[in-house]
């Protein structure tokens, strides 16, 4: 079977963490992606979080579907080399600070003289433009100026940041998007084109018409908790045995489901409950119900009967909960992949089904430089040329 992407070759020179997640995205649907790694400096993720046996298990992950090699692109060399690397490449991907690779002489009027067709994919904190374009960004300060943090946390809490790289994992699903807009547009004229992507962008298109609100109402959305200022209720509760549930009311038939089970069938009646935003105007009051509905009874009770009455809930899952549930199953959403240094390890698989060209996890991510002999070799490089480059720190 041929995978969508087959005979696209992506090179990923990118780090922490949007781009190099972009990248993996385009090769689990059959790109040949090059990761090049500083020879000295291997991409931070392999040393961030837990690790096994020395081995960085976050790098697994992000690595998957990727060749390795490494490569000085400061030194003269090593930009002549990545020229060649590139000159037959559809796809760049790269995050570092605007100008950096200018100064190099890999900008991209130098890349496209040498490949007209290339897609060069921008990934920085701030755009390539504009007063901040040249400070250091990350995807933590791009929740931070989104409005997202500010409008996360409880009403009388400080602004919340996620414990994950929530603005980067957008990114990355941008930035692939936008490659195969590229793509398609090459497909049409023949040229390829510079995609210009800041982090602080996707994240706040994420985060539903809070300008719009702003522009015609004055309206600032607050911090809510787990609640929901478009409807209720909408939290999550504690059950009797500890463990907790989530609840979503979003259509109003729902909403009447759950009051009916938790016993406040009255409550339907009031003129407020009629609309998502009259509910959330009395949050405490049905919260208050489902609260105490929900403390008397067990998690695996309380779920029984919530599908029985067809309304909308969720345990709330830690990762143990993930592996052994039985709809992650069916779906395969857990992969145990191979690995030369771990044996097996399991992760996240490809995040949607195609059911002609389905994407696919071949391996975790490799041994640092692993393939840079076989890739360079392949420009025609000889084994001499390879290990005077070596011994030069070019590779």
């Amino acid at each position: 079977m041929t995978a969508p992407l087959d005979g696209v070759t992506v090179v990923d020179l990118a780090t922490l963490f949007a781009g190099p997640l972009a990248a993996a995205f385009l090769g689990d649907f059959g790109a040949d992606v090059i990761k090049v790694e500083h020879p000295a400096k291997p991409d931070p993720s392999r040393g961030h979080g837990p690790a096994r046996d020395g081995v960085g298990l976050w790098w697994k992950v992000l690595g998957r579907n990727k060749r390795t090699v490494t490569l000085n692109l400061s030194d003269p060399d090593g930009a002549a080399l990545l020229r060649r690397l590139l000159a037959d490449a559809d796809v760049l991907v790269e995050n570092f600070r605007p100008g950096t690779l200018e100064r190099w002489g890999l900008g991209p009027a130098e890349l496209h003289a040498v490949n007209p067709r290339l897609v060069i994919t921008r990934i920085s904190g701030f755009g390539q433009v504009g007063p901040y374009a040249r400070r250091p960004g990350f995807g933590t300060l791009a929740e931070a100026m989104s409005g997202f943090a500010a409008a996360t946390g409880e009403p009388d809490g400080p602004p919340t940041l996620p414990p994950f790289g929530l603005a980067d994992s957008v990114s990355a699903l941008a930035a692939a998007y936008a490659v195969m807009l590229a793509l398609r547009a090459r497909d049409v004229t023949g040229a390829g084109q510079v995609v210009d992507l800041a982090i602080i962008e996707p994240i706040m298109a994420m985060l539903g018409p809070q300008i719009t609100w702003y522009d015609q109402l004055g309206y600032v959305q607050p911090r809510l908790g787990n609640r929901s200022n478009n409807n209720a209720p909408r939290n999550t509760y504690r059950c009797a045995d500890g463990r907790w549930v989530a609840v979503s009311t979003s259509a109003q038939s729902i909403a009447e489901r759950v009051l009916r089970l938790v016993g406040r069938p009255e409550l339907i009646d009031e003129p407020w409950f009629a609309t998502g935003s009259g509910r959330a105007a009395h949050a405490d009051e049905l919260d208050a119900a489902v609260s105490a509905w929900v403390a008397r009874r067990d998690r695996d009770e309380v779920v029984a009967a919530f599908e029985e009455a067809q309304a909308a809930v969720a345990p709330v899952y830690d990762v143990r909960d993930i592996l052994a549930d039985p709809q992650y199953a069916a779906l395969g959403t857990v992969r145990t992949v191979p690995d030369e240094e771990l044996g097996e390890v399991r992760m996240q698989n490809v995040p949607f089904r195609l059911g002609e060209t389905p994407g696919e996890i071949r391996h975790a991510g490799r041994r640092h430089g692993q393939d840079t002999d076989a890739v360079f070799g392949g420009l025609g490089l000889s084994a001499e040329e390879l290990a005077a480059l070596r011994e030069r720190g070019v590779l």
